[in-house]
């Protein structure tokens, strides 16, 4: 099914502008024929979030779609699955959402500066890739041997990869910043988050609960203890399988069925979408299965 767009566009939200007044001019080459003077004291724009959106002629009657990547990825992670197949924010568009697809603060397309934060960035091996992700055992790796019955098309981990971008872990309440000022912009909305992209959302819930007409998680690395912080907000915690394969899986599936229990949540596992899926579901062959399913929560 193909779609046509009314409008598209982006908007950067947060941020502050940084002074510095440390170091001495230097000249550079810019190009071969081209020298300019860099002076790195003055004022700079950082710590922003930059945002890009979709509004399908067709639009339907549901708030606007906010996606929210996790952790050393961008908002690249919903466009197009890595062996090409449309991703999660064309099957919205497909389906009439108003969608916004953010880069947060230090990723893509948004705001940092070298030095501006004390802790280092990091950025995700392929091997660290492979295992956390649970795409297939470390012994596995070179051949890219997946687990028996893996659903991430393996073939292509390599493109994959190729998305990973540092990050740093003192950015989180930037982060959130930015998301609730993304949706102080759009209205109430619909917020699908991933991964460390969770602790993002549910810490903006947390403060702002009114503006969140429901959340999707994805495996989320951040959430709530309590399913009652939940309230009567529908929330859908979609997770994949192999779950048992350590214990820091087995514990964030036993949280995540927990928080399931709140009067308006519900669970979506390898017993609905069956078995198969990694930790990156909207990837996986299955990814627009998983996204029917977990757009059904909209009507919980």
């Amino acid at each position: 099914m193909s779609y046509r767009l009314r409008e598209f566009g982006s908007y950067t939200v947060g941020g502050r502008v940084h002074h510095e007044s440390e170091g001495k001019p230097f000249t550079v080459n810019f190009t071969r024929t081209a020298r300019h003077e860099v002076d790195p004291r003055g004022h700079f724009a950082v710590e922003h979030g930059y945002v890009q959106y979709f509004v399908p002629e067709d639009r339907n009657s549901e708030p606007p779609m906010v996606l929210v990547h996790g952790g050393g990825l961008s908002g690249s992670c919903w466009e197009t699955t890595p062996d090409g197949r449309p991703g999660w924010l064309q099957g919205l568009l497909r389906r009439g959402f108003e969608v916004h697809v953010i880069d947060n603060v230090e990723r893509g397309r948004a705001g940092f500066a070298p030095g501006l934060w004390d802790d280092p960035p990091l950025l995700r091996s392929l091997e660290e890739a492979w295992t956390l992700f649970r795409f297939g055992p470390a012994e596995g790796f070179a051949s890219r041997t997946t687990f028996s019955g893996q659903l991430f098309p393996a073939a292509d981990f390599d493109a994959f990869a190729r998305s990973f971008v540092p990050r740093w872990l003192s950015t989180t309440a930037m982060q959130t910043r930015v998301l609730l000022g993304v949706l102080e912009r759009v209205g109430r909305a619909h917020v699908v988050c991933h991964s460390q992209g969770g602790e993002v959302t549910f810490d903006a819930f947390e403060q702002a609960p009114e503006v969140f007409a429901s959340i999707i998680a994805l495996e989320p690395s951040g959430y709530p203890s309590d399913p009652e912080a939940l309230g009567a907000t529908p929330v859908g915690f979609v997770m994949g399988d192999f779950l048992d394969i350590a214990p820091v899986w087995r514990a964030r599936c036993a949280d995540w069925l927990k928080l399931a229990q709140a009067p308006k949540c519900r669970s979506i596992g390898p017993e609905v979408l069956g078995p198969g899926n990694s930790h990156m579901l909207m990837h996986d062959t299955n990814s627009e299965a998983v996204l029917t399913e977990a757009l059904s929560i909209l009507g919980t």
